[in-house]
């Protein structure tokens, strides 16, 4: 039996993430184990769960996952002795046109779980419409529950009474307030927050976010607000066949997004998985089946992955006899060049004639339904790939022949189809599932 709770917010922004950790250390600091899910397709976030529960963290997601694939997903968190589910955005936003269990919403994790919504949210600029607000929320769909809310960054004592006042009026819980000027921020860039790889004071960020909240939140009645669930185990974490046996895949500060659900359905399924850093100027191990390119951070480091020739000779000589996959910045480092937000344009391993540019950011990004015209590693012609894209790059050339018609989650097509060149894909978005 799982107990609960979804930690959201009228919309980005507000402090989920933060609230999330510091809740985590809090109750780990009394002894408890507690175990983290990130609703949605944000794949930084859960690397944050993990350096704070020592447990790995997994996304579930209602537009592309089963509700049997999220329920065996949820089932690692029958052992604990709390689950915080951290949402994305806010509580209702999803796409328009639902997908395999839903919208993506956090909502509908919410609805599927049973768990509790813990609201987080930010009064700034306003005192009783706070109140509204969470109100609105808590009525707006049926089988959505709220457990009560943390209000964050309140001006003042007077402020916090005024907005204090109203939700008690209106039947909410207010588990506690976080004054303004003690907001805990962690860094961030354009794809969101700094990997946590990246971040050598993490522990120290999330234990000062963790004395914070014990000053400010009532931690016993958060914990008492939790929901119970029975899991049911489902006999496959998703619809998701290995790339191969063994698979060998580019791992470091460059190639870091990769979903740890996906790596768990590959070892499921008997795969091995060994790791290469292309910064490091390594290649994949030649005893590898396959290689594939997760997608991160190249732009950073272009001019690093530009110089590195023995990690591009290796990775060419794989692919003249065995499958390459590169997804998103995986897929730019496959293309022939990539050009910084400097202008400057940096040789990639040109095994695609692609060729992208930061120089002029355009945001991509939402969900991607595509269509395999010739199959990828562990995925056949004509089927149907559930993913995410995120990114701003511009698409300068892309010459090669297409790999999937790919539409977005109302069902247009889009021009991001992806290339093929011998044993060699790619493809923008970032897998998260197959429809059997």
């Amino acid at each position: 039996m799982a107990r609960g709770l979804i930690i959201s917010a009228p919309a980005s922004g507000v402090g989920k993430t933060t609230l999330t950790l510091a809740l985590v250390r809090a109750y780990r600091d009394r002894g408890l184990t507690v175990q983290c899910f990130k609703s949605g397709p944000d794949y930084i976030d859960p690397a944050f769960h993990a350096a704070a529960t020592g447990r790995v963290s997994v996304n579930i997601d209602s537009w592309a996952m089963t509700r049997e694939a999220i329920e065996a997903l949820v089932a690692r968190g029958s052992d604990a002795d709390l689950v915080l589910t951290e949402g994305s955005m806010g509580l209702f936003d999803g796409v328009a046109v639902p997908g395999v269990s839903g919208t993506g919403a956090t909502a509908d994790i919410a609805a599927i779980t049973g768990w509790p919504v813990l609201l987080v949210i930010d009064p700034s600029g306003q005192a009783q419409t706070a109140a509204a607000v969470a109100a609105g929320l808590r009525d707006f769909r049926a089988g959505v529950r709220l457990a009560g809310v943390v209000l964050n960054r309140v001006a003042s004592p007077r402020h916090e009474d005024l907005v204090r006042r109203a939700l008690t009026d209106a039947g909410i819980a207010v588990f506690g307030a976080l004054p303004r000027h003690a907001a805990i921020e962690l860094p961030k860039r354009h794809l969101g927050l700094v990997q946590v790889e990246e971040q050598k004071d993490i522990d120290h960020l999330i234990g000062e976010a963790a004395r914070l909240i014990i000053q400010h939140v009532d931690l016993d009645a958060v914990l008492q607000s939790a929901g119970d669930w029975a899991a049911k185990p489902a006999s496959r974490i998703a619809n998701l066949s290995p790339p191969g046996q063994r698979i060998a895949m580019a791992r470091d500060a460059a190639f870091s997004f990769i979903y740890p659900h996906m790596l768990e359905a590959w070892r499921a399924a008997g795969a091995e998985i060994s790791t290469f850093s292309p910064l490091a100027d390594e290649g994949p191990d030649v005893s590898a089946d396959v290689c594939w390119l997760p997608g991160g951070y190249p732009e950073l480091h272009a001019g690093r992955l530009s110089a590195n020739k023995r990690f591009q000779r290796a990775l060419t000589s794989f692919a003249e006899t065995r499958p390459v996959h590169g997804e998103c910045g995986g897929y730019m480092v496959l293309g022939t060049a990539l050009t910084g937000a400097d202008g400057v344009s940096h040789a990639m391993t040109g095994l695609l004639g692609l060729q992208t540019s930061f120089a002029q950011r355009r945001m991509h990004l939402g969900y991607r339904l595509a269509e395999l015209a010739a199959p990828i590693p562990g995925h056949r012609t004509g089927a149907r790939l559930r993913g995410h894209e995120f990114h701003y790059s511009t698409i300068l050339t892309q010459p090669d022949v297409p790999l999937a018609v790919v539409r977005d989650a109302t069902g247009a097509t889009i021009a991001e189809t992806g290339s093929r060149r011998g044993y060699v894909t790619g493809t923008f978005f970032h897998l998260i599932a197959e429809d059997r």
